[in-house]
């Protein structure tokens, strides 16, 4: 397995770290120690992955993760955080992060976590078909594009945001437990406590729903998982 991964953290020794052992595996990586370099080379470089640390000199992460999916830019972004803080892994997925580890952290579980987002966009690319269309009431999903449709208008997800959408559409009027979504998205085998998935749902609700508060389309089942429900005949 081979991708680009562009490694970005002020701490030299670390990011020494993090390309010698994804280099073993057969990455090619890029280091970056501040913001603005950071920036610079995710435009020149175009990698297939970020590892982004919350805390940099000229600009933080969470700016840089702010400005790379306003421009359209969906390349997976996991962020590390030396803070264990959970308003700080939450502000970090709002902003369009896939995912986080917070520091100190094994090598072999972030780079287990790079090989599942690569192998999930790997995936997604060889079924994407250039006819596929799936239209469910409002919605229309191009997975060839990953763009999602609302009433004719093109809404603005992040790739994660897709993918859970395109999950929970294709099972509509199927309650998906939480392990199952957070084992198929995120790639954890075990059960765990995490945000992720409640930060990514409420971000997805504000997109589609005419009232987030009250959704219409994704429901929570408490205690056990989520929904999509479409009226009519979709």
């Amino acid at each position: 397995m081979r991708g680009k991964i562009l490694v970005v953290d002020d701490e030299e020794a670390l990011v020494r770290l993090l390309t010698y052992n994804l280099n073993k595996e057969g990455f090619i990586t890029i280091p970056a120690y501040d913001g603005v370099e950071a920036l610079q080379k995710i435009t020149e470089e175009k990698p297939d992955l970020i590892i982004l640390d919350l805390m940099l000199p000229g600009k933080d992460g969470l700016e840089i993760c702010r400005e790379v999916r306003a421009q359209g830019v969906k390349t997976p972004i996991i962020m590390l955080t030396a803070r264990d803080e959970e308003i700080d892994k939450v502000v970090g997925l709002e902003m369009g992060a896939d995912d986080y580890v917070t520091k100190p952290f094994s090598v072999r579980e972030l780079s287990a976590r790079v090989k599942a987002v690569l192998r999930r966009n790997r995936q997604m690319e060889e079924k994407a078909d250039a006819s596929s269309i799936i239209t469910v009431g409002e919605f229309a999903l191009k997975s060839e594009s990953y763009e999602v449709y609302y009433k004719d208008k093109l809404l603005e997800l992040t790739l994660k945001e897709y993918e859970l959408l395109e999950l929970l559409i294709k099972n509509r009027g199927r309650v998906l437990k939480r392990d199952y979504l957070l084992q198929v998205l995120w790639d954890y085998a075990e059960p765990v406590n995490t945000r992720v998935l409640d930060v990514h749902i409420s971000k997805l609700r504000e997109k589609i729903e005419p009232d987030s508060k009250n959704p219409r389309y994704i429901k929570t089942i408490r205690g056990v998982g989520y929904k999509f429900e479409v009226s009519g005949n979709a």
